[in-house]
């Protein structure tokens, strides 16, 4: 009943859904999905029934055809209008999945897998929302989501524009990048919070970068600031700006 395995793998992802999703609208566990797209167990006639009825094909063609190679169907048109509307299918990456996303940010099959969203004042593009944690990029709040847009060249980021940058050496961070007049081989990531110190990484460490383009995060108390805080946070600011600027010199 291999053809009834891909099937099932193909008309997921056809939708767009992650094999969670898949799970609850069709009544099984997620681990039975993973295990039919692993060919290490069979659908059963109820799954097939379930599947048959929300793709409004066949079983005998579940079980005896190739639906990945239908052409001029209602499976065709639909692999035609997500691959029309991919452009604003944005995914997510939460906190949770930052360590692996360092392995996996390039693999189709785990990008398949993140959770997705659309918003509809965004133009096409290639964009992914990052989860942030910390208090280094106050006033964003811990917890915010960043939207950023594809960078597809080191020459196109702009300097001291906030960005997630991933790195094989900081992981997913969400900075404003610094660059080096001096050196096109660093460049130093700042945080909009100046009582974290700016770091330097290496061009050749980064694997990706995204540049932000919103901030989605939950309604809540500001961050208060006495005038004391201010003072002090001012003067530090300033001591990194001289900083960079000696260095950039």
């Amino acid at each position: 009943m291999a053809t009834a395995n891909q099937n099932l793998k193909y008309l997921r992802k056809l939708r767009g859904w992650t094999q969670e999703e898949f799970a609850q609208k069709i009544g099984i566990k997620r681990s039975l999905v993973g295990a039919y797209e692993e060919e290490r167990a069979e659908p059963n006639y109820e799954v097939l029934e379930t599947v048959s009825d929300l793709f409004k094909v066949t079983i005998d063609d579940l079980l005896r055809k190739d639906l990945s190679e239908t052409k001029g169907s209602y499976l065709a048109k639909r692999r035609q209008l997500k691959m029309m509307a991919e452009s604003n299918v944005i995914h997510f990456v939460p906190v949770k999945a930052a360590a692996g996303y360092l392995n996996g940010y390039a693999d189709p099959e785990f990008i398949d897998e993140l959770n997705t969203f659309t918003l509809p004042m965004l133009t096409s593009g290639s964009y992914r929302a990052f989860e942030i944690v910390g208090d280094s990029m106050l006033p964003t709040p811990s917890g915010s989501v960043i939207v950023g847009e594809k960078v597809n060249s080191f020459d196109d980021v702009k300097n001291n524009n906030a960005y997630i940058v991933v790195s094989k050496s900081e992981g997913v961070v969400y900075k404003r990048v610094v660059r080096s007049n001096r050196s096109k081989n660093k460049l130093t990531l700042m945080s909009d919070n100046p009582t974290y110190q700016p770091y330097e990484v290496r061009a050749e460490d980064v694997l990706e970068f995204w540049s932000a383009q919103m901030v989605i995060s939950k309604v809540g108390q500001g961050q208060r600031w006495d005038v004391t805080n201010l003072a002090g946070l001012v003067s530090n600011l300033q001591d990194q700006v001289n900083s960079l600027k000696k260095k950039m010199n």
